[in-house]
């Protein structure tokens, strides 16, 4: 059956529901055309995903493939992640010069358990960040967990915001990592916080290739 109901015209006769999703769909189509006319400005854009769902570093990568699709340069560095070999190292680093990709990292904070030996892996990490966002060649910057090494203190947030804010006009940046800071949301242009509705996690199935690495 169609979702349309038959609805009766002035005369009492059906009116057909496919012309009537056609008026609404040009109605909505007129609407979308005079929004979007509206939207003319271009630029780098500094991008947060956050929360406690699954998918922050998997959408920061999508969007890195389709700058490399492009055929723009790419630089990513992973702030935390460093021990695994993921599949997603393996193909961006398969796209040579259009690629920096870094794992910088040492593990998560509760494997290293010593806070100096993470300050200085974030450090280092950060000093291969200000490269990446001083390139003006280098289209979109991952910096991928940055938001819990701020979190966390390891980094200090205001000079990192800076460099953020100072890098070249048509570069995009985009950090991800469970509670981002107040002052990160409020600098950035575009904030996605991933919700976790339901995990296989709890039920006792580990991370898996091809899902979470």
């Amino acid at each position: 059956m169609s979702a349309e109901r038959n609805e009766e015209g002035p005369d009492d006769r059906p009116v057909d529901p496919n012309i009537r999703h056609h008026e609404k769909m040009a109605k909505k189509k007129a609407a979308r055309d005079r929004l979007m006319a509206k939207k003319t400005e271009s630029r780098g854009l500094f991008i947060v995903n956050t929360g406690a769902g699954k998918g922050k570093t998997s959408a920061a990568f999508g969007m890195g493939l389709r700058c490399v699709g492009h055929g723009m340069k790419l630089g990513v560095i992973q702030f935390i992640k460093g021990a695994w070999d993921t599949a997603e190292r393996r193909i961006l680093s398969s796209f040579g010069d259009l690629v920096t990709f870094k794992a910088m990292g040492e593990g998560f904070t509760w494997e290293t358990q010593d806070r100096e030996r993470d300050v200085a892996a974030a450090e280092r990490a950060w000093d291969e960040a200000r490269t990446l966002l001083d390139d003006p060649e280098c289209a979109m910057v991952i910096l991928d967990e940055l938001n819990v090494v701020l979190r966390y203190g390891y980094l200090p947030v205001e000079p990192v915001l800076a460099a953020i804010a100072a890098r070249p006009a048509g570069q995009h940046v985009v950090i991800t990592g469970r509670n981002a800071l107040d002052q990160v949301v409020a600098a950035a242009d575009l904030v996605t916080e991933m919700t976790l509705v339901k995990h296989p996690f709890r039920e006792g199935v580990k991370a898996q290739p091809g899902v979470e690495y």
